[in-house]
């Protein structure tokens, strides 16, 4: 099963310099847990989550108002191409024990996101299951 069968197209991004409450607009806008970071060539270069603001500002005391992604941003980002089997993205997945995995396209743009909700959907009941099983394994 390819990927891009799987995949949610063109999230949404956001640089660097987005303030915490800009991208919290834009993981409410388009209902996700995850914004992937670009550089100005729509290359990642790390993701956002809403646990990391949760854990890496909002409980750390920082200034929320002015805070920035870069200030609490995850990297290096887990990505694979556009033309990956769910295999491919299951094995990383598992591996970093990650529930969101950034699809990039043959110039290493970001052409998607996986999640282990996209996976659960595709109706692989027995991988699913082992890929949270996986995911959620504690270190």
């Amino acid at each position: 099963m390819d990927i891009r069968s799987v995949m949610t197209a063109n999230p949404a991004c956001c640089h660097r310099d987005a303030t915490l409450q800009q991208v919290a607009r834009l993981m409410k806008q388009n209902d996700c847990g995850q914004i992937p970071v670009v550089d100005d060539g729509n290359k990642p270069v790390g993701v956002i989550t809403d646990r990391d603001i949760a854990v890496r500002a909002v409980a750390e005391g920082s200034d929320i108002r002015n805070a920035t992604v870069a200030d609490c941003m995850s990297t290096p980002v887990a990505t694979v191409r556009d033309n990956s089997s769910v295999d491919e993205c299951y094995r990383l997945m598992e591996q970093n024990r990650i529930r969101r995995v950034v699809v990039v396209d043959q110039q290493g743009n970001v052409a998607g996101i996986v999640a282990q909700a996209d996976i659960a959907l595709s109706g692989r009941d027995a991988k699913t299951a082992e890929v949270v099983k996986q995911v959620s394994h504690p270190s």
